[in-house]
């Protein structure tokens, strides 16, 4: 993953849009070369579904062998995400539901964004 580029790439996206979402869990060390506001969510998701949607992006959507997949996801993915993704859970600033729809994901953390403002700008 180059960092360096993620970073980059956001301050660009930064310079059209007032908001912009860095998706995945290299998101956490971008570092838009502009000073911004920043809130960082974590979206939790019960293993199965997350290796049911794997299987379904990867296997199903683009034709990856799936026997790989599942060797790969035993082998090192499983272990991987405990040792690198659910540490990040403890340092964002919400946690949401996965399961839940989007458009309720979207009310959460605009919430929480809003209720966190008001307690800076107090």
């Amino acid at each position: 993953m180059n960092v360096e580029r993620l970073s980059h790439d956001t301050s660009a996206a930064l310079t059209v849009a007032a908001v912009v979402i860095v998706d995945g869990l290299f998101a956490r060390h971008v570092n838009p070369l502009a000073p911004c506001a920043r809130f960082d969510v974590f979206v939790d998701l019960p293993a199965d579904l997350r290796l049911a949607r794997k299987i379904q992006r990867k296997c199903v959507r683009d034709g990856f062998p799936l026997e790989v997949l599942l060797r790969n996801y035993l082998n090192h993915r499983r272990d991987a995400h405990e040792r690198h993704v659910e540490p990040v859970r403890h340092h964002c600033d919400i946690v949401v539901d996965g399961t839940l729809d989007p458009n309720t994901l979207a009310r959460q953390v605009w919430s929480a964004i809003a209720n966190e403002k008001l307690i800076h700008n107090s």
